[in-house]
């Protein structure tokens, strides 16, 4: 992103004390960047801050991959717990929203840890401006982790599951 496009956000969230957040995407096809600007703290809030969050842009994805799924490396742990975590997959969020595992409430959550998922198969739903958006899995293997619970906000590109495709 150009920083004359990002200091233009900021100025529009300094003089727009409504607005909570600002966030920009542009590209296509795996191809793309996004920055976030958000207020820190309440507006009336001598002090108050604003927080830019930018993502870098991704060089288009290799044939046979899926956009939203990024493999894990074992960054957080030595031994065997980090090479089985080394062979997950993430299903990422493709928009900033509230998570829900489940169709409607009381029901029955689309997938549960040992869940087998297929490509293409719903497995959350993210509401945005009062749409409930499907999310499909673009990978299939056995749900290892569900990372949130329903209800909560989620980012763009948090993670929302982490899937075995050997499972």
């Amino acid at each position: 992103m150009n920083l004359d496009i990002i200091a233009r956000l900021v100025q529009i969230l300094r003089e727009s004390p409504e607005l909570g957040a600002i966030e920009v995407r542009r590209g296509l096809f795996g191809a793309w960047s996004a920055v976030r600007v958000s207020r820190s703290g309440h507006p009336s809030t001598p002090g108050e801050h604003v927080v830019v969050a930018q993502a870098p842009a991704s060089a288009p994805l290799p044939p046979g991959s899926a956009s939203g799924v990024t493999e894990r490396g074992g960054a957080r742990g030595e031994g065997a717990a980090s090479a089985a975590t080394a062979q997950l997959l993430e299903i990422k969020s493709p928009m900033v929203g509230t998570f829900y595992g489940a169709p409607e409430p009381g029901a029955d959550p689309y997938v549960r840890v040992g869940s087998r998922v297929a490509t293409g198969q719903v497995v959350c739903i993210i509401e945005a401006m009062k749409i409930m958006n499907e999310i499909e899995s673009e990978i299939q293997g056995v749900i290892k982790e569900v990372c949130l619970d329903s209800a909560q906000p989620v980012e763009f590109g948090q993670t929302l599951f982490r899937v075995d495709p050997h499972g």
